[in-house]
């Protein structure tokens, strides 16, 4: 379809848009935008009416946009332009804004970044709502975009969150850096995260003391860090200690880990690996294997949860990840969060913690781009009306076609001749995610159900005046996984069932 569209002029394709029944506009419009030709952006912009369209398909516009493989100039001008100063739902403008992130990111990757001005101006969108953003929701937008764009004069300004802003403001600053690469850490990095880990200048929730030791233990650590950490655990929740001596162990087990020698030289000592410091005995659990290994490609399933000291889960993170060549591709991330729990049912506060909101929400990671997060329930009032009026429908976190692969190469051969090769991959995705509470029956569940599809068209050909030939493969596969958790809490200990149901995978 898109080679189809590559052709076409900006009346045909805009006659398509706006003919097509309801039920297929959503395809035409993530086509048009992967076919990225000037006819079909100019088509988009003249069918798109961000004041009128309804929110499904201007998310499903930005996020094929963000998901794009090597985005043009004019596509992030596109966005930018439907973004600029009109009055939008807040979660359009959300999308909007993570997936300038990831334009910008991706630009700044194809070495455009101090070329074309688009980009320099899509920098200073995300730089100035950051600036001017007072409310805090708002401000973790801006931090996600900027995790997005990967852009290493950033880190500073997400340093500064790191260590200053609120808890909501923190985790989003912190988990932007971690998906810097291992070069982009510098020891500056390392200083902020060690005072925010070790509590230097003021108390921080679990969740971001863990997100910096984890940026700590992942990049390069130094010996004494590794100590510093394993010794801290002593003084920590029984929870929170499990769970970081769950990854330290985690790290001698995992071949590619950047920590692995360090580790093994650690755990000579008696004075550290003993008894006393690896007798935990908390429910949070790490882990970390691996799904499929080849020769050239290992794809890996992680599972982190951490359990609060009643027993409340208080984050749990199921990650599919892909190594290959010693690059890393996060292909899915999904991550629950529920907070305030604990004193909803009578559980005592740790000493010196605030009192956090009730909560629960998730956000997502698909190859590498941040999602804009899902909130199920914020405040008392609001779980009570959607407990009561819940439809038991999960609720769609990413769904529809992406362009992952586009690729036109000519290779001239020694004899003179020349070879034109073109690949391109679609991916067809369809995500959901359910976190479903019952207070009477003292439950709390969870559920990701994902769903894919991968074509690969692949084809060389050979022309010349008298040969012609061609080489063609097309390679189609299909997967789905479902991953479920489910705790009751009405006794103690927690009960605690974990599902990872992956069906048969079709390949052609």
């Amino acid at each position: 379809f898109i080679q189809m569209l590559r052709s076409a002029k900006k009346r045909d394709v805009l006659q398509l848009l706006r003919r097509a029944p309801e039920e297929m506009r959503p395809f035409l419009v993530e086509a048009a935008v992967a076919t990225q030709s000037v006819a079909s952006l100019a088509a988009l912009s003249d069918f798109l009416d961000f004041s009128k369209e309804p929110k499904s398909l201007l998310e499903k516009f930005l996020y094929a946009a963000a998901f794009s493989p090597r985005p043009s100039g004019e596509l992030l001008h596109l966005v930018l332009d439907k973004l600029d100063g009109k009055p939008l739902a807040p979660e359009t403008w959300e999308t909007g804004i993570v997936a300038v992130g990831s334009l910008v990111g991706k630009l700044c990757q194809q070495k455009l970044c101090g070329l074309q001005q688009v980009v320099e101006h899509g920098v200073e969108t995300i730089l100035r709502g950051l600036r001017g953003a007072k409310e805090e929701p708002e401000v973790v937008i801006y931090l996600l975009a900027l995790g997005n764009a990967m852009l290493p004069e950033t880190i500073p300004i997400l340093l500064d969150h790191a260590e200053d802003g609120p808890t909501a403001v923190t985790t989003a600053a912190t988990s932007a850096l971690q998906r810097f690469p291992v070069p982009h850490i510098p020891s500056k990095v390392k200083q902020v995260m060690r005072r925010i880990f070790h509590q230097k200048r003021r108390s921080y929730d679990k969740t971001c003391r863990l997100a910096a030791a984890e940026i700590l233990l992942d990049n390069h650590p130094s010996p004494m860090d590794v100590i510093n950490i394993l010794l801290a655990t002593s003084e920590m929740e029984t929870e929170m200690a499990t769970f970081l001596l769950l990854k330290v162990q985690n790290s001698l087990h995992d071949h590619h880990h950047l920590a692995r020698n360090i580790m093994k030289d650690i755990m000579g000592d008696p004075r550290i690996n003993n008894y006393n410091f690896f007798s935990k005995v908390g429910i949070s659990s790490s882990f970390s294997g691996p799904l499929t290994v080849t020769s050239d490609l290992i794809s890996t399933f992680g599972l982190d949860l951490l359990f609060l000291e009643g027993g409340f889960l208080r984050k749990s993170v199921s990650d599919f990840s892909l190594l290959s060549h010693g690059q890393r591709l996060r292909a899915a991330q999904v991550t629950f969060e529920a907070q305030g729990m604990e004193s909803m049912m009578g559980e005592n506060l740790s000493e010196g913690e605030e009192e956090p909101e009730l909560m629960a929400g998730m956000s997502a990671t698909f190859f590498n781009v941040q999602l804009r997060p899902i909130i199920f329930f914020q405040g008392y009032t609001d779980l009570m009306a959607k407990v009561l009026l819940s439809s038991g429908e999960p609720t769609s976190v990413v769904k529809g076609n992406l362009l992952l692969m586009d690729h036109h190469q000519v290779i001239p051969l020694q004899s003179g001749l020349q070879v034109t090769v073109k690949l391109q991959g679609g991916l067809g995705l369809d995500i959901s995610a359910d976190m479903d509470v019952s207070i009477w029956e003292q439950e709390l569940k969870t559920s990701v159900n994902a769903r894919g599809s991968l074509t690969m068209d692949f084809q060389a050909e050979l022309d010349s005046p008298f040969l012609q030939a061609t080489l063609r493969s097309q390679t189609e596969v299909e997967t789905s996984i479902h991953f479920d958790t489910m705790l009751r809490f009405s006794s103690s200990p927690v009960l605690m069932c974990l599902q990872l149901r992956e069906e048969q995978v079709p390949y052609r």
